[in-house]
């Protein structure tokens, strides 16, 4: 084998000014969210929908993923730690997110959004989800460079030795760079979701792209969990853990949105 496992030693923190520290997480969210605003934009004008939609939809989606993605952590993962001490769930800056909970906020919060501006919400979603897959592969980079959310102990080539996120209990030892199998799936998503638009734009209903992209993400999730270590203790005990027990439901609303769109498929 050409590998004998990679040490993973990256500093999370890019550079320091006074009490203010700029980390790659940080950079890579929020400049996944940049790149998809250019992207839509190029999209709207191209289907002569008006901008101000496009920044009212925005500001929806960044709203919804953070206060989803954080709720849906602590009351998924860690409900009496956070029930407890409501006041600890603005603390988003500790860590803590999920998903599955950006993915519930973000149809909620573009439901909202649709009847607002009288636009089928799923003509929203077939276009939001393309660069959900694509902000979705930044974050797992994110969570790369904080050297977290990884997987069980491998004897793979490519297994991470994750430096800073030594742990007495747990050994250091090579373990599933989980964080890339999903970035590089969510990637893959990513180009076949935006090649699909761009080649049956006008041909495809509202709603197919939207349920390739449940069957897909979440499929590959459900998958990736069967490597991941566990993120709180209770899942220790589990068959399916919690990530995978949420991704069913989504996988089988794809797989309902793809059976009411097949016409077209």
């Amino acid at each position: 084998m050409i590998l004998q496992y990679i040490t993973w030693d990256i500093d999370p923190v890019i550079f320091t000014l006074g009490p203010l520290s700029v980390r790659w997480y940080g950079l890579l969210f929020s400049g996944s969210f940049l790149i998809s605003y250019l992207w839509l934009t190029k999209l709207f004008k191209a289907e002569k929908v008006p901008l101000k939609i496009l920044d009212g939809l925005t500001t929806t989606m960044i709203i919804s993923t953070i206060i989803g993605a954080r709720l849906g952590h602590c009351l998924f993962y860690e409900p009496d730690r956070y029930l407890k001490n409501p006041l600890e769930i603005l603390k988003i800056w500790e860590g803590g997110l999920a998903s599955h909970g950006a993915a519930i906020a973000i149809l909620l919060g573009l439901i909202w959004y649709a009847r607002h501006t009288k636009i089928p919400v799923l003509w929203y979603l077939d276009r939001v989800v393309i660069f959900t897959a694509f902000a979705g592969a930044f974050i797992r980079f994110g969570n790369l460079m904080n050297s977290e959310i990884f997987g069980d102990i491998t004897n793979l080539p490519w297994g991470f030795y994750f430096v800073n996120y030594y742990d007495p209990t747990m050994g250091l030892n090579p373990r599933h760079p989980t964080q890339l199998y999903e970035a590089f799936s969510y990637l893959a998503i990513f180009f076949f979701l935006m090649s699909y638009y761009r080649k049956r734009l006008g041909e495809f209903k509202d709603g197919q792209l939207f349920g390739y992209f449940l069957i897909m993400v979440f499929g590959v999730r459900f998958l990736i969990e069967w490597v991941k270590i566990p993120q709180v203790a209770f899942e220790e005990g589990m068959s399916l853990n919690m990530g995978q027990l949420l991704s069913i439901p989504l996988i089988l609303l794809g797989i309902l949105m793809l059976y009411l769109n097949r016409e077209s498929l």
